[in-house]
């Protein structure tokens, strides 16, 4: 992105590197490190000496924020926001936040209704019912 370019999310004015880059939901996180911690505690017969607090502090995080803790419905998720073609960055909002509504939606993302994109009320509305459904099965 160029110096003169104000970065705007909204309009997925975020910068190169940003746009390229893999974004994680909480919920995946919180697997990642939840695996990391019992690969910790099978290793050590004292787990607390080989977690950091950074660490510690990072996984209680992710725990108390994640929507979604079975490991099926965290791939579920992907796999659904996937299909809509969102930026790595509007997928995790959307997977982090679960907006309940079109309108929620639209002002956590404003950039899923910009122009050239094929994501109109009815689209966003079958994304977010899907998802819906994840939680309520989970």
């Amino acid at each position: 992105m160029s110096g003169e370019e104000e970065e705007n999310a909204g309009e997925l004015k975020i910068g190169d590197e940003f746009l390229k880059a893999k974004c994680l939901m909480n919920c995946e996180v919180a697997l990642i490190l939840e695996h990391k911690y019992e690969q910790l505690q099978q290793m050590s017969e004292d787990p607390m000496n080989q977690v950091s607090q950074v660490f510690e502090k990072s996984l209680q995080y992710v725990k108390r924020f994640r929507r979604y803790k079975n490991p099926d419905a965290v791939r579920q998720v992907r796999e659904i926001l996937s299909r809509y073609q969102l930026a790595e960055f509007e997928l995790c909002v959307l997977g982090n936040l679960c907006p309940e509504t079109v309108e929620e939606a639209i002002a956590m993302v404003p950039s899923i209704k910009t122009k050239g994109r094929a994501h109109d009320d009815e689209a966003i509305e079958k994304m977010l019912n899907d998802l819906s459904l994840i939680k309520k099965f989970e």
